[in-house]
């Protein structure tokens, strides 16, 4: 849903989306949710706010799954404070409620409406916007460069940064690949959020060809989830 919305925001020429990144929330009993409880934010520029919020919000209201509780916040980047980071971090351990999200966001500025279900939609939303704003929590599944899920075949680290937007690579301890080392994306790459850049997680690779692969889908969920 999150992709879609933001080739709506693209296409309609609203805004310019630079990146998506899910974040993973808390699990538990007393938290309904369709899936697994993560939440998406969309980094966008725009000069349109208002115009913005009507067309997500409509393309929200018509387009989300039966029995979801979608919500919807738009937030300035200088209105996201340490309070709405601090919220999405308690919203990835704690069971927290709607009207203290509606509380928060109406202190601080920020528009936030729930749309469907039950409206608790807006504690996942407003937690996006937190965590995303914290700068080291989720994964990338959408970059303004090249679809992620369209790479195929080796290339080296210059051409991948090129063309999708990551803007480092590093093994697990942080070392850095020489520009024209050759590496395999694999068939599932996610960079994650780190120090509020997409950073693709990279290690030794035993294929011929490149000297580099990205790590495995379950460790990149272990570092970002």
């Amino acid at each position: 849903m999150s992709r879609m919305t933001g080739k709506l925001i693209a296409d309609s020429g609203l805004g310019r989306v630079e990146g998506i990144t899910r974040h993973q929330l808390f699990v538990h009993p007393d938290i309904p949710y369709t899936s697994k409880n993560s939440s998406a934010c969309l980094y966008i520029e725009t000069d349109n706010e208002g115009e913005l919020i009507k067309e997500c919000r409509e393309f929200l209201l018509k387009n989300s799954a039966d029995g979801s509780d979608a919500g919807l916040c738009l937030c300035r980047e200088e209105f996201a404070g340490e309070e709405i980071v601090e919220w999405g971090r308690k919203a990835k351990k704690e069971v927290l409620t709607k009207q203290d999200a509606y509380s928060l966001a109406k202190r601080s500025g920020i528009y936030l409406e729930g749309l469907t279900g039950t409206k608790d939609g807006v504690i996942g939303a407003l937690a996006a916007v937190g965590l995303r704003k914290g700068g080291n929590d989720g994964r990338f599944i959408w970059l303004k460069g090249k679809e992620l899920r369209e790479l195929r075949g080796v290339m080296s680290v210059r051409e991948l940064t090129g063309i999708t937007g990551i803007e480092r690579v590093q093994t697990k301890d942080g070392e850095a690949p020489g520009n024209n080392d050759i590496i395999d994306p694999g068939d599932w790459i996610r960079p994650v959020l780190i120090d509020n850049k997409a950073v693709l997680i990279i290690e030794k690779s035993d294929h011929e060809e490149c000297k580099w692969k990205c790590v495995s889908k379950d460790y990149t969920k272990s570092i970002s989830d």
